[in-house]
């Protein structure tokens, strides 16, 4: 089948969406497929390449990256709409690979919209997955001022939006994000939440045109800790890793990937407590005064991340919002280290509590001291959580993961046809 996958974002550059785009991409290659990925143009890669197993990479302008000053950040995110250069960029790239199947993810669908209509026998079909609560929510947390959020109206969202992206620019997406509602409820041929949180936030109810269908991680990541732990670390050089037991996390290094509550937490622990390693990327709110005991390394190669989750005594992933299926939890697992987490979004379809792992409620930094506890103090505890948790991920491994997936593609495929 020829498939398009079109993403906002796509490595090199770094994070968990981008990460799961690329696997799957990857994946489906391997099993057969055509498989092209539309992205947005990215500094220091072509716009053109093609990857060892076949992909083909197109990297595309928008009109986004024009405006200058929308964005703090150097990723000028897809916007709430369809972009004027983007709808243009994108009929350009899906003439020339035609897919039979084009598969979005989150607001990236925004601007194959205009090419698709799902009751006018369109040339392919669409199928979008919902990395996030962007249905419903400007922001696409679902959290307002630190808590989780009730759902979308305008007496809440209209603030909550202009604190986040400003005034302007947070009013317009709010009405965007509402008005585009509809068009996708009526556009796309079938959506995949990739946790049953992310359903439920979305309010979509379960359908012939809906599906929870996980992100997932390469089936090599199965291979037994002995095997794995003698795979090379990136060129750079090996992690910088502490020689005795140390804790680890990684991810944003943000408030709503809950490390100040980690770093209270560890704090907790006193004086004999191992080292803590935080590996990801930082973000404005990054905590800069660390506990003695603590260093962080920022934006590590992926090897190099995976070597230091099968060398942790145990991974702290202590999310505050409601993360939708975060991949770290499952490279732990699947590492073989044991997991604490959090009872909210996402991590409560990979983790069974008390099983394969501890869920702990987010922000409460007693119950995170006490998980962590919990398992320095009880190697057999680890081992036991570690073992389960190994299992338990074979359900979200791409071998598992695709065919689900082919099959959402073969019937949006058959209905165009």
């Amino acid at each position: 089948m020829r498939l398009l996958l079109l993403a906002q974002f796509f490595p090199p550059d770094i994070g968990g969406e981008e990460r799961h785009v690329f696997n799957l991409a990857n994946t489906l290659a391997t099993r057969g497929h055509e498989v092209s990925v539309a992205t947005q143009r990215m500094a220091g890669a072509p716009d053109e390449e093609v990857l060892p197993s076949g992909v083909r990479v197109y990297r595309f302008a928008t009109m986004a990256m024009r405006l200058s000053g929308v964005y703090s950040t150097d990723r000028p995110h897809h916007p709430p709409a369809p972009d004027p250069i983007g709808v243009g960029e994108l009929r350009r790239i899906i003439a020339k690979t035609r897919p039979e199947v084009v598969h979005a993810h989150n607001w990236a669908v925004n601007s194959v919209l205009p090419l698709h209509h799902r009751s006018a026998r369109s040339p392919f079909g669409l199928v979008l997955t919902l990395h996030d609560y962007s249905q419903v929510c400007a922001t696409k947390r679902l959290m307002r001022n630190g808590e989780l959020c009730a759902g979308p109206s305008p007496a809440r969202c209209l603030p909550c939006a202009k604190g986040h992206y400003g005034s302007l620019i947070g009013t317009a997406t709010v009405a965007a994000t509402a008005a585009m509602r509809p068009w996708k409820a009526h556009s796309i041929d079938h959506i995949v939440c990739v946790s049953r949180a992310v359903a439920s936030g979305n309010h979509l109810a379960d359908s012939d045109r809906t599906s929870v269908i996980p992100n997932f991680i390469p089936d090599s990541m199965m291979l037994p800790r002995d095997e794995t732990s003698a795979s090379p670390v990136s060129a750079a050089g090996p992690p910088e890793l502490p020689e005795k037991e140390f804790l680890l996390f990684v991810g944003d290094l943000s408030a709503e990937k809950g490390v100040p509550t980690l770093l209270r937490a560890y704090e907790n622990l006193g004086c004999d407590r191992p080292q803590l390693v935080l590996v990801g990327r930082r973000t404005p709110d990054t905590p800069t005064d660390l506990p003695d005991g603590a260093q962080v390394q920022v934006e590590w190669a992926h090897e190099n991340v995976m070597e230091a989750f099968r060398r942790c005594t145990a991974a702290v992933l202590p999310s505050v919002w409601p993360d939708p299926c975060p991949t770290t939890v499952l490279e732990a697992m699947a590492s073989g280290c044991p997991v604490v987490t959090t009872s909210i979004g996402g991590m409560t379809d990979m983790v069974v509590d008390q099983e394969s792992g501890l869920l702990v409620l987010p922000g409460n930094v007693s119950a995170l001291t006490g998980a962590i506890s919990d398992l320095l103090a009880d190697e057999s505890l680890r081992s036991r959580y570690a073992a389960a948790a190994r299992e338990r991920v074979l359900r979200f491994t791409a071998t598992a993961v695709a065919e689900r997936l082919e099959a959402v593609y073969a019937k949006v495929a058959a209905a165009q046809r």
